[in-house]
């Protein structure tokens, strides 16, 4: 199976949506930060390894916690892969923090900030000019 196929195109969907429902629902550790999604998940072709990319909207201790949580829960949620999705092999689950979000919400604080100077600026020259 190549990388980029169809099918495997699926299965990173399948584990995704399979994985974002065990963190939200099942796995009970008080370290898993509440506001944590699965972003994106790269399964290998050969079925052996996944990159779970996930994303916490918290500081960084919390995203540290969160991490070490996921990691010591990873073969209880393997196993409900394996029940759950039929794969010839049940991918062992590498999680990797992804700050795209996070990178994504401070742009756009940037960007309203820049926006709203801009605006303050305009008002106090269309002031001075109607004097």
């Amino acid at each position: 199976m190549r990388k980029n196929s169809i099918k495997n195109t699926r299965i990173n969907g399948e584990v995704q949506r399979e994985l974002s429902q065990l963190i939200s629902r099942e796995i009970k550790d008080p370290r898993i930060h509440p506001m944590t999604s699965v972003v994106a998940v790269d399964v290998a072709p050969d079925l052996k390894h996944a990159k779970v990319y996930i994303s916490v909207l918290g500081n960084e201790q919390e995203q540290k916690n969160t991490l070490a949580g996921l990691r010591s829960a990873a073969p209880y949620m393997r196993g409900q892969l394996a029940k759950s999705i039929n794969l010839r092999n049940t991918p062992e689950l590498i999680f990797i923090i992804d700050q795209s979000i996070e990178y994504g919400v401070n742009m756009s604080h940037l960007i309203n900030e820049v926006t709203k100077d801009l605006q303050e600026d305009n008002k106090e020259s269309d002031d001075s000019m109607t004097e």
